[in-house]
Formats: structure tokens, C-alpha cells, sequence
């Protein structure tokens, strides 16, 4: 048989195995072994399964997953979360909407020392969820915000979806981190317009405005953001200076935050004990899974897939940037019936060579890949952090909710994301001054 039609055939084995249920890691694997089997025998096959795990294992880049789930969970608990939370309260009490815009301002701070979205989404219900609904905030639009701002943790690094991009398609991690400053930045500040301009087209979304706090409980207030402001300084500043690599900076921001918790008397050892199980579980699923993407990748590229698509493409004359609206459109789709993990490991073996084949930039689109991820997110009917918030709000909130407040906050994300793909040159500012170019 044609080793292409081997390729085709095998992406449709893998496809119809996950619509019967079956765990994404479990179908690409099988569906590589019936691939390579096919195309080069079970000798290399044999060879491939049986160094796999030890190369994910023992792959220096890989430490950095699970050091950066710790950093996350470890400082949740060490409430700084609500230290954040609280002062940007104070300093947009006499703004209308200033919940939202503080919980737009927290996220993207937490995100700077967290790099998981669910975390971020189910911390900020608990906290700002109450105080929102309490001042007589919309139910639906409250839920949206935390929903959509706590996947500001995706793009803003350190980044556990930007690393294990950069692990599937083997590009620069610290690049494609710094790559996102930027692009998150944007993103806050697009959130906190949007949210001035909602407010005034939907009044019943926020109550008017609070009584203005006097100015020393607002400086006092901003004594908790400096602890947080060293660690994302000393993660980021690291890793653009070249102090420390990029798996590096995910030990060294959770051993910050352990001696941070440590010091505020905040942390409790069941809080470490907790993180390091949480931190175990998650990477042992997400390595599970990144072995079947990399098997999946080996029988992309003995069958030829990749090549023959590509030569296919560039072929048919069809323009480079129609080819990457219609993947742009693929993911919008993807995003609203599976998981961002599962997406990214099914799609990037494939996408990611045929996005540089097509001589787009490699760093560029995996911050277009991530922002995608994040709209994914927050789409119905699938949208993770949608039922995290459900799941996290305990009865204040119904999916009905959560699924209509979320929808101006997609029309934003969708503004930033054309915006993203419009001017390359806004996310790729920051890894060509860290590049010296």
C-alpha cells in the first residue's frame, strides 16, 4: 500500500477510536504501531515503543511541566491570589466595572507565576465570584470574565501550554515565552476596554460606582503585589538574560514560591504535599500523552505524510494565508469538541511542519497556536474552564450562565487574535531583542 494512504488511514484509526471513547494517548499510540507497522515492520516499531518513554523521561526540557504545575498549586495556596485580587479592587473601586477589570489584572498577575489555566479559573471563582454577585454584579457576565481571564495563564509565561508546544514541535521554549509577553499584555488590555465598553452597552452588567478608598489603604494594598512582582521578575528576567533555561525557571519559581508561602506563614505542609501529588498526577498524564504525540510524529514522517501533503499544497497554488485562515477556522472548530491538551498533541505533528513548510515562523504561530488554545477554553460546549467555574462556583451559577457570559469575552479574544495574525511583529518583538536581532 501506498505509505501516504498508510498515514491517511491511520489518521482516521486514531480519529474514530477517540469518538469511541478511548483516551487520546491510548489512540495515537495504536494508531502509530498500525502505521509503522505497515510501512517499516515491527522491528523498528519494537525499537520505537521501547525507547520512547526513556527519551520523554529522561528529556532535560520535560522538568519543566512538572515544576511549573507545582509553582502554580503551591501558590494558590499561599493566598496571594486574594492579596491581588484585593488591591486591584481598591485602586478600580471608582471605576464602573471594576471587578471585572480587577479580576482581568489579577489573572494576569497570578498567570505570571502560574501556568495553568484551570488553576487560575478555579481560584478566582471562589474569590471574586462571591464579592461580584454580593455588589449586584450579572450573574452571567461575572462567571465569563473569570472563565475568560483565567487562560491569560496560556500566554502569559511561564506558560505550561507554551512549553509543551515548544516539546511537540521542538522549538525554543525560552523563545516562544518571551514570545508571549507581549500578546498577553495585549490581551489584559483588550479585556479591561472591552469591559469599560460593556458595562455602558449592557448597564445592568455592574452596579454604579463604589465609595473611593483612601489612599493609604490603596499603597498599602500594593505591598502584596511586590512578592509576586520578584518571582515573575526573577522567571522571566532569567530566562530573557540567559541566566537560567527555560526548564530551569520552573524550579526556580516554585522553590520561590515554597520559601515565599514559607515566609508569610501562609503555607501548610499538607499545601506542599498536595501540590507535589497534584504535580505528579498531571505530569504523568500529560508525559502519557506526549509519547503518543512524538510516536504519532515517527509515523507521520516514515509514511511521508508531512512531505507529500506539503508538495500537494504548495502544488495546488492555493495562497499561504488561505491555507492558514482555514486552520485558524479547523482549531475555532476543534476548540468546541475537544480538550486544549488533546487538540494540541493531535494537530502539531501535523500542523507545525506544514505551517513551516509554508515558510511562516515557527515562534509566530505557536503564540497564534496558544491563543487558540485559550479560545478553546472558553467555548461552548467544551470549553474546560467553563465547567471549572460551574464546578468551583458550588450552586451560584448555572452552565446557562456561564455559556452566555462568555460570548463577549470570545468576540474579544477573537479581535486579539486577528490583531496577533495581522502583525507578526507584535510577538515577535520580544524573542528577536532577547536574540540580540
Amino acid at each position: 500500500m501506498d505509505p501516504f494512504m498508510i498515514g491517511t488511514l491511520s489518521i482516521c484509526l486514531m480519529v474514530a477510536l477517540m469518538l469511541f471513547g478511548m483516551p487520546v494517548a491510548i489512540s495515537m499510540l495504536t494508531a502509530s504501531i498500525v502505521g509503522l507497522v505497515s510501512t517499516v515492520g515491527w522491528n523498528f516499531t519494537l525499537t520505537t515503543l521501547k525507547t520512547l518513554p526513556y527519551a520523554v523521561g529522561s528529556n532535560y526540557v520535560y522538568a519543566a511541566i512538572p515544576m511549573f504545575v507545582v509553582m502554580g498549586v503551591i501558590a494558590g495556596s499561599t493566598g496571594i491570589v486574594r492579596d491581588i485580587y484585593r488591591a486591584a479592587d481598591l485602586w478600580l473601586a471608582r471605576v464602573r466595572g471594576g471587578l471585572y477589570m480587577a479580576t482581568s489584572i489579577a489573572s494576569a498577575g497570578f498567570g505570571a507565576i502560574n501556568g495553568s489555566t484551570i488553576v487560575g479559573a478555579s481560584l478566582f471563582t471562589r474569590i471574586a465570584l462571591p464579592e461580584m454577585l454580593k455588589l449586584g454584579y450579572d450573574r452571567g457576565a461575572s462567571a465569563g470574565i473569570i472563565a475568560a481571564a483565567g487562560t491569560f495563564a496560556a500566554m502569559i509565561p511561564p506558560s505550561i501550554t507554551m512549553v509543551l508546544y515548544g516539546v511537540l514541535s521542538n522549538v525554543s521554549i525560552g523563545r516562544i515565552l518571551m514570545a508571549g509577553i507581549l500578546p498577553g499584555l495585549l490581551t489584559v488590555g483588550a479585556f479591561i476596554i472591552a469591559t469599560s465598553l460593556f458595562v455602558r452597552i449592557w448597564p445592568h452588567w455592574a452596579p454604579q460606582v463604589q465609595e473611593k478608598p483612601a489612599l493609604s489603604i490603596r499603597l498599602k494594598s500594593l505591598t502584596a503585589v511586590i512578592p509576586i512582582s520578584i518571582i515573575a521578575f526573577v522567571i522571566v528576567g532569567g530566562i530573557y538574560s540567559g541566566i537560567i533555561s527555560a526548564s530551569a525557571a520552573g524550579a526556580v519559581g516554585a522553590v520561590a514560591v515554597l520559601i515565599l508561602g514559607t515566609l508569610m506563614r501562609r503555607l501548610k505542609v499538607k499545601d506542599v504535599t498536595s501540590g507535589l501529588s497534584e504535580s505528579a498526577q498531571t505530569t504523568a498524564m500529560m508525559f502519557l500523552i506526549i509519547m503518543g504525540g512524538l510516536a504519532f510524529s515517527r509515523m507521520l514522517l516514515m509514511t511521508g505524510f508531512i512531505d507529500t501533503l506539503l508538495s500537494t499544497i504548495q502544488e495546488s497554488g492555493v495562497p499561504a494565508w488561505a491555507l492558514l485562515l482555514g486552520l485558524v477556522l479547523m482549531y475555532l472548530v476543534l476548540g468546541m469538541l475537544m480538550d486544549p491538551i488533546s487538540m494540541m498533541v493531535v494537530t502539531i505533528p501535523i500542523v507545525h511542519p506544514l505551517v513551516v513548510g509554508l515558510g511562516y515562523d515557527p515562534v509566530w504561530f505557536a503564540i497564534v497556536m496558544v491563543k487558540l488554545v485559550e479560545l478553546s477554553c472558553i467555548t461552548p460546549p467544551v470549553g474546560l474552564n467553563l465547567f471549572v467555574v460551574v464546578s468551583a462556583a458550588r450552586g451560584l451559577v448555572s452552565s446557562k450562565d456561564v455559556f452566555k457570559g462568555v460570548l463577549p469575552f470570545v468576540m474579544v479574544e477573537l479581535v486579539v487574535l486577528t490583531i496577533l495574525i495581522a502583525f507578526p511583529s507584535i510577538t515577535l518583538f520580544m524573542p528577536n531583542l532577547m536574540m540580540g536581532q
